[in-house]
């Protein structure tokens, strides 16, 4: 039955990406800085409304240089949600840091306030905290964001997800010491690779840019202090990037229209629900997930399985970080504390990660693929 290729969350170029890249061409910008570098950043910030921002190669790379400007070294503690890709959490391994994982609340699906409490129990003196705003939906910032205060730790935003969301009519990635995005070729907008870097301070992001240009000292020989990275956009990369943020606003909108039409369609599946959104917030939804009831018999694995069979693309939910085996020694913490990783009683987290999956929400899917998609789904839990 295999059809067109229906993706998970594709690129969607619209031609001012080419203008941008032409222009640097024709001026012979090619080389890793450039004007674009300079505007995307200008535009970037502007949008998200914090003064300042440095471009670089990875959002991996702007949670590293985060960690790092925020002194995390060798046997620090760092609080981080257990439900989230690994790229938030491998860069405090790059530092010889140590994850402490905290459990989610099904409320967003999004680390849990009371559990980052009990962690600040147990590890009264972490040096930093990463939030994450999972699938594009804003986490519970006020909360969380007292009790960093109330800790004296610096709040690290994992924006990745979630650039165009607000909580509170307040971008996410404004609220911490430190934000950071991405611009893999899944995101909301892409430059192919990329990331940035955010922050309210400007010496935060000359730092970041410094490191990012391996750590070069204001000598005219070559002449380095301290330990540097490659980690600076490209002209080229931030090009893209220019021409895509015109038309953010138009994706965002999109993502939110497929998410509001699973919704209606699946509302008379009392097994299913999709992933909760925030409600004092604006989700950009980059991906619909959905969560199946622990008592249907119907799988996430059934239901992929069969959209599958039609060439359209679905994923699991993301893995939490304290069932992976590279972090099988890391802490793990939920509202009751500390918890065993497998064979106890399933954590949030887990549940989601058992029963959840991520539906097609690629902004050009057509009317027709969401009439598939949907029937299909509703095929599986017997609606036709």
């Amino acid at each position: 039955m295999e059809g067109k290729r229906i993706y998970l969350s594709s690129p969607t170029m619209h031609g001012e990406e080419q203008a941008f890249i032409k222009e640097a061409f024709d001026t012979n910008w090619v080389a890793p800085l450039g004007p674009n570098v300079n505007a995307f950043e200008k535009e970037m910030a502007d949008y998200v409304k914090i003064p300042y921002a440095s471009a670089l190669s990875a959002g991996t790379a702007a949670i590293h240089l985060a960690l790092k400007i925020l002194g995390v070294g060798q046997g620090d503690i760092v609080f981080a949600p257990t439900l989230t890709f690994s790229a938030t959490c491998n860069p405090i391994v790059y530092e010889k840091a140590v994850p402490v994982f905290i459990d989610s609340e099904m409320d967003t699906w999004n680390m849990d306030p009371i559990a980052l409490e009990k962690a600040f129990e147990k590890y009264p003196n972490p040096k930093a905290v990463i939030v994450v705003h999972l699938y594009g939906t804003p986490a519970k910032l006020d909360e969380i964001m007292e009790i960093c205060a109330a800790h004296q730790v610096p709040l690290i935003e994992d924006a990745a997800e979630s650039l165009g969301s607000t909580y509170k009519g307040q971008y996410t990635g404004t609220f911490g010491k430190i934000g950071i995005y991405s611009f893999n070729g899944n995101k909301i907008i892409t430059t192919s690779g990329g990331g940035m870097l955010v922050a309210w301070e400007e010496e935060i992001t000359k730092k970041a840019t410094f490191l990012a240009t391996q750590a070069r000292d204001p000598a005219r020989h070559y002449q380095h202090s301290q330990i540097g990275y490659n980690y600076r956009m490209s002209n080229i990369t931030a090009g893209i990037g220019r021409g895509q943020l015109l038309h953010l606003e138009e994706h965002k909108a999109r993502k939110k229209e497929i998410y509001r039409q699973y919704k209606e369609a699946f509302a008379d599946i009392a097994e299913a629900a999709l992933n909760p959104l925030n409600k004092e917030g604006d989700a950009n939804c980059w991906l619909t997930g959905m969560k199946i009831d622990k008592s249907c018999h119907i799988t996430p694995d059934m239901v992929m399985d069969a959209l599958a069979e039609y060439n359209i693309e679905t994923r699991p939910v993301w893995k939490p970080m304290h069932l992976q085996p590279v972090f099988a020694d890391c802490d793990f913490i939920t509202v009751n504390g500390s918890k065993a990783r497998e064979g106890d009683l399933p954590s949030v987290a887990q549940e989601v990660f058992d029963r959840g999956l991520c539906l097609p929400s690629d902004i050009k899917n057509t009317a027709e693929d969401m009439e598939l998609i949907i029937r299909i789904v509703r095929k599986c839990f017997g609606r036709m």
